[in-house]
């Protein structure tokens, strides 16, 4: 018996994410205490903070008690109340560690992180024992479910007690070999706003593998009130929300601003509220409009937020919306540029065609690629990155829209003198429609980002590439 307040040993296993757990336990003459399940405790020393909904346990009278081997859509977190285990678990996921086989014996003081995907087995060493498991989701006929056979020569467990000298129920024996077992697939990923400039990139960097999902506005409507039952949330590990609504300057009139609300603020805050039931990582984007310009410095993400127009505080609210899933990445970011119409394509074809434009020259920023965007965004997901707000724009030395002009200009073989420089308030003189007040400094801190590996392109050279690529 271990001394009650040392602390939580985790053990890393063979199969990935497969972790043993070593439980303090407190004992005397009355018996022991341990703490099964302490969630601050168990996440903080690197335990997932996995979300469970229901505690099972399965009481078993006799020594050779075997059951398994099950792989469910979820999480487990095993242990034994009472009585000794030899425990088995056999990798079932898509991969390249499939069919990996793990054993070890359990009893009070040790338990078992479980991933979703991994087949699990046992078999009673002592007479009266209370083998429990905590999950993450409630049972469901409609979930998929993957078995081995627990006499499976490729898996070849090792089991103290021979298989033919202990009970095993029918279905358990008539399980398949490894050889015919499906794969269980990953959770799937949903990108909604799929047909935007960011959701093409997306599509280009995720690429069309089975458990990507790929929505657009007409296919998942984010208002709705039949939201909650649209999917079996649960089945999901990730949703990019990559849709908004972006009408900077319509978004100042009435109609315009029902809308932006609509999309930016109450349907992330729907999205929000999903993810955070579901256990699922929501990945928003968000803008520079969240701040009003006037830092002298580039913004960082633990900045106040500060917007001035309605476009920016919709985009705010939905920040602060998305805080409130536990697993979130808010992604910040800044004069994006993709497919389809954009500011470097307009100077593209202004220059091509002898105009030569008046542009802006007292907002300053940087242009920031959707590819890079969507590259951040696989990164953040796939390394593990502490959850949290993000600044991810291009790199380099920031500059105006008018320097930006120039550049375009001159990377297409014409005289960037052609580009004049004007204030926005003068640019902006002649509106006759409500035109949204835009920040001066545009510039987002991107350190944070660096320290999660990663360190975006210099903007200069991605429009070099861009242009290039045309």
């Amino acid at each position: 018996m271990t001394e009650y307040g040392k602390p939580l040993e985790p053990t890393q296993t063979t199969i990935p994410g497969l972790v043993v757990w070593e439980l303090p336990l407190h004992g005397d003459s009355r018996g022991w205490f341990k703490e099964n399940w302490q969630r601050e405790k168990m996440t903080a020393a690197g335990l997932p903070d996995f979300g469970p909904v229901q505690n099972n346990i399965s009481f078993n009278d006799a020594v050779g008690t075997t059951r398994g081997i099950h792989a469910e859509p979820w999480d487990k977190w095993v242990s034994v109340a009472t009585g000794r285990i030899f425990g088995a678990w056999v990798d079932l996921r898509e991969g390249s560690t499939f069919g990996a086989v793990y054993t070890t014996e359990l009893d009070p003081s040790r338990a078992i992180f479980v991933p979703r995907g991994v087949g699990n087995a046992y078999q009673t060493l002592e007479p009266n024992t209370a083998y429990a498991y905590l999950v993450n989701d409630h049972w469901s006929p409609d979930a998929e479910y993957t078995f081995l056979n627990l006499a499976d020569e490729s898996a070849a467990i090792a089991w103290p007690i021979p298989l033919a000298d202990v009970e095993i129920s029918f279905k358990d024996r008539a399980h398949p070999r490894l050889s015919d077992v499906v794969p269980m697939a990953p959770r799937k990923m949903l990108v909604i706003g799929a047909n935007g400039q960011l959701g093409m990139a997306l599509r280009a960097e995720f690429g069309d593998s089975a458990h990507i999902e790929y929505a657009t506005r007409d296919d998942l409507d984010l208002a709705s009130a039949e939201l909650t039952s649209a999917r079996r949330w649960r089945d999901y590990g990730v949703i990019i929300n990559a849709a908004a609504y972006t009408a900077v300057d319509r978004a100042e009139t009435a109609e315009g601003r029902a809308d932006a609300w609509a999309a930016n603020a109450t349907g992330v805050g729907a999205l929000a509220r999903i993810a955070a039931e579901n256990a699922v990582i929501l990945v928003h984007v968000s803008s520079d409009y969240v701040f009003d310009g006037s830092c002298d410095r580039p913004y960082r993400e633990d900045d106040p937020l500060s917007p001035l127009g309605v476009y920016g505080q919709t985009k705010a609210a939905g920040d602060i919306a998305v805080t409130t899933a536990a697993r979130h990445y808010v992604v910040r970011t800044s004069w994006v540029i993709g497919e389809g119409g954009n500011f470097v394509r307009t100077m593209v074809s202004l220059a091509e065609r002898g105009i030569d434009p008046k542009v802006v020259d007292d907002q300053i920023g940087r242009l920031t690629f959707t590819s890079d965007i969507a590259r951040g965004i696989r990164h953040l997901i796939e390394s593990g990155a502490p959850f949290g707000v993000y600044n991810l724009t291009g790199a380099g030395e920031p500059t105006s829209w008018a320097d930006i002009a120039r550049a375009v200009f001159t990377l297409t073989g014409h005289d960037p003198e052609r580009v004049t420089g004007v204030s926005t308030k003068a640019y902006f003189a002649s509106a006759t429609a409500p035109v949204a007040p835009r920040p001066r400094n545009s510039v987002l801190e991107i350190e944070k980002l660096a320290t999660t590996g990663l360190v975006p392109t210099d903007a200069h050279d991605a429009l070099r590439e861009y242009l290039a690529a045309r």
